[in-house]
């Protein structure tokens, strides 16, 4: 009774406890969020785990609503347990319908068949065996179908024979029932062959892509290993020849020859194993070095250099960040020009241009052209016969440069030489 003048005053007649209103709305947001919650929960589980407890709460549920609809006529049924036990029964084996469908089936069609012939009216909605029946059309074969279909049929005309199910009107309801969960079962089945379908499309469409990806990481791994092989093989070729020429008149440069051969092999084997470690498998990947980098282009000149063939080199503009690609497409430019330089043109000697502009460089390498002899005193081959391997470098340039959307410009300079001209995008 002191909480009544409390209340007229406006006070608060349980200390430490909140408002009712914020009590109610407290409660009503608990529950409007249980479902969400328990949903969220579910989800979080595995498909399996999911359809199992979705089947046993719609078992479950179904058995419920079955049991309470024959409450109302408890009067007409007798004995009522047994009218319940058969209502019940056309509900819960649809906990296993996923797992056993035919089975589920049965005795669902079997129930409401034994419901209507011991002559129960007030027979409930036939929800059940219209679940079971759409499962046994989704899920089965074609062999359990067809036998499905006709043992309903047949069930369907037997219940509709027992007494009390004379009108018309409950044949056409019971054939549109089960039309209509056979027609679901149909789509149902249908829509999860068409997603197998498209799932082996998009599978098949990832291997393709990853052969097309591989083929592309062949052709780049081909292309650098041309370029790597024929650069150093065709420096190390050009000593060989200076070190017999030289022999034994001059030993000394003979010497320095040949320690030329062996420095450029061992550059060749590291960029060889840095090149072949990506073709390892992931358990046997080691640490590679860093690709190469137009840093790096004063190793490739000292090397030319040293092959007797004089090298100048200029940077025009001021040197700006690239792209790795473009970084080491300009590098492998450089030394697959000078490379054909020594292997085919025998000029007496080369230049190499490195232009930086806003957005772009540009590498261009040009030599002076024939001189007439090799640099072993020895007559050069003509322009009418090229050297074996002729016109792979210029096909390995010209693919990088395209790889990179720049653009290539090859061809005799008015000196009388030959030029490559390499156009790159920065970034």
């Amino acid at each position: 009774m002191r909480a009544i003048p409390a209340l007229i005053r406006g006070a608060d007649p349980w200390p430490g406890l909140a408002p009712y209103d914020q009590v109610v709305h407290s409660l009503a947001t608990r529950v409007t969020r249980f479902p969400q919650v328990l949903a969220a929960r579910v989800a979080e589980l595995p498909s399996r785990r999911q359809e199992r407890i979705q089947d046993l709460a719609l078992a479950g549920v179904l058995a419920v609503v079955n049991a309470l609809s024959l409450l109302p006529f408890r009067s007409q049924l007798h004995p009522l347990w047994l009218a319940e036990i058969l209502v019940v029964t056309q509900a819960v084996p649809l906990a296993w319908r996923r797992v056993h469908p035919v089975l589920a089936v049965i005795i669902i069609g079997a129930a409401r068949v034994g419901y209507d012939q011991i002559g129960f009216g007030s027979a409930p909605f036939p929800l059940g065996p219209a679940i079971a029946f759409y499962t046994v059309i989704d899920r089965t074969s074609r062999l359990w179908r067809s036998l499905t279909i006709a043992f309903t049929v047949i069930g369907v005309a037997v219940a509709l024979s027992a007494p009390g199910h004379s009108a018309p009107y409950e044949g056409i309801t019971q054939a549109f029932i089960f039309l209509t969960a056979g027609a679901a079962g149909v789509l149902s089945r249908a829509k999860r062959a068409n997603l197998a379908v498209a799932e082996s499309r998009a599978e098949a469409e990832l291997d393709r892509q990853s052969s097309r990806a591989a083929g592309a990481e062949r052709v780049r791994i081909a292309r650098e290993l041309h370029d790597v092989v024929a650069h150093h093989v065709s420096l190390m070729a050009v000593q060989a020849e200076a070190a017999a020429s030289l022999l034994p008149g001059q030993p000394a440069q003979a010497e320095r020859s040949v320690d030329i051969i062996g420095d450029t092999a061992r550059l060749a084997l590291t960029e060889l194993r840095r090149l072949l470690g990506v073709l390892r498998a992931p358990s046997e990947r080691r640490q590679t070095a860093p690709s190469a980098s137009l840093h790096e282009i004063g190793g490739v000149l000292d090397q030319v250099r040293g092959a007797v063939l004089p090298v100048d080199f200029e940077v025009v503009g001021t040197p700006g960040q690239l792209a790795p690609g473009v970084d080491l497409t300009a590098y492998r430019i450089v030394q697959e020009a000078l490379t054909n330089t020594i292997r085919h043109a025998h000029a007496d000697r080369a230049a190499v241009t490195v232009t930086y502009e806003p957005g772009y460089i540009t590498v261009c390498v040009t030599d002076s052209g024939e001189s007439g002899a090799d640099r072993n005193g020895r007559d050069a081959p003509g322009p009418g016969v090229p050297l074996e391997g002729a016109g792979l470098g210029l096909a390995g340039i010209a693919e990088r440069v395209a790889s990179c959307g720049g653009n290539l410009t090859v061809g005799p300079t008015t000196a009388g030489g030959f030029a490559v001209t390499a156009r790159l995008p920065a970034l």
